[in-house]
């Protein structure tokens, strides 16, 4: 399997753009967009040649490519720190409780609360694999190749990272969720507003969005329903952001209701368990590994195996481009 992951170039725009349409709308990170593409892909290159050694409003863009063929099979990203460009917004669900001495009953109201508490962390998204290639273990290359890349850089990232996941999606193309709370104040559907957001932002939602809290009960049963409910085809990346050590903590997206997940950056698995070490050599067998090597631009991550002795297989070396002597970061797979 002679596939890597490598930092994205301005020639793999037509490669992404393809990919973009092949997203089914919701996936703000990735727009169908050719200019916006072409935007990310210049902040990209400018997040991996900066020289800030802290966290900030970095891009770093990443894709998977067959070796074989050339071609671009997925794209990853991470942002450095969110709400520096502009306020990062979520809803954050929240209890009110309310107690009548007259009835003697105390009752407990769900609301949606517009919130900016995540403003400052890191972020994972943007993952998208082609359908041509969604075998052989690539989905989970290119998610967890993002926190090696994180481990190798770890002072550009803050303390805290969080995971966007798509909200449920109808078969029109439209959010349940987001008919029922945001559109009633914007006067756009989902997809208007989802691609209006990933061209210019999300300063539109401070200006028009109520401040006030939401009550859940006062929604319509299909908006309700979805409410921090992952779109079908994310439930897997649900599940690998969980084996990392990410969790639901009451925080949802304000266009389709999808699941904000989140984690103390050091804590991650694939961050903290991390080994970093120098290749002793090259030579056949050993664990199963995910294998980074290379800083910022040069970063390259594929599978392979690590040997007892810090030797990595020959396959592996031939992709990351090393030998003995380089230094490497590697997990278990």
């Amino acid at each position: 399997m002679n596939y890597v992951i490598r930092a994205a170039k301005p020639g793999d725009l037509q490669s992404i753009y393809e990919m973009a349409k092949l997203t089914g709308g919701g996936f703000t990170n990735l727009p169908p967009d050719r200019q916006a593409l072409r935007a990310k892909l210049e902040r990209a290159e400018a997040g991996f040649n900066s020289e800030k050694e802290y966290p900030a409003d970095e891009l770093y863009l990443m894709v998977l490519e067959d070796l074989d063929s050339g071609e671009v099979r997925g794209t990853c990203q991470i942002f450095g720190q969110v709400g520096q460009r502009w306020p990062f917004y979520s809803y954050r669900i929240g209890t009110d409780s309310k107690h009548s001495e007259q009835l003697d009953r105390t009752f407990h109201a769900q609301v949606l609360m517009l919130s900016n508490d995540l403003n400052g962390a890191s972020e994972v998204g943007g993952l998208f694999l082609h359908p041509a290639a969604r075998a052989g273990g690539l989905g989970l290359l290119l998610a967890r190749s993002r926190y090696l890349f994180i481990a190798r850089h770890r002072a550009r990232f803050g303390d805290r990272i969080l995971a966007e996941l798509r909200g449920v999606i109808d078969e029109a193309g439209g959010s349940p969720f987001w008919d029922g709370v945001a559109g009633k104040f914007f006067g756009m559907n989902f997809q208007e507003a989802d691609q209006f957001n990933a061209v210019h932002g999300n300063q539109f939602i401070a200006d028009l969005m109520p401040k006030h809290p939401v009550y859940i009960a006062m929604l319509s049963e299909q908006a309700r329903s979805v409410i921090g409910i992952p779109h079908p085809t994310g439930r897997a990346a649900m599940r690998m952001l969980e084996n990392e050590g990410f969790a639901f903590e009451n925080y949802v997206d304000i266009f389709d209701g999808g699941p904000t997940m989140t984690a103390r950056t050091d804590q991650v698995a694939s961050v903290r368990d991390a080994k970093h070490v120098a290749i002793a050599g090259v030579a056949e067998g050993g664990e199963d590994a995910l294998i980074a090597t290379g800083n910022l631009s040069d970063f390259r991550c594929c599978f392979g195996k690590v040997g007892a002795g810090s030797t990595i297989d020959a396959e592996a070396a031939r992709m990351l481009r090393i030998g003995a002597g380089d230094q490497i970061s590697w997990i278990g797979r």
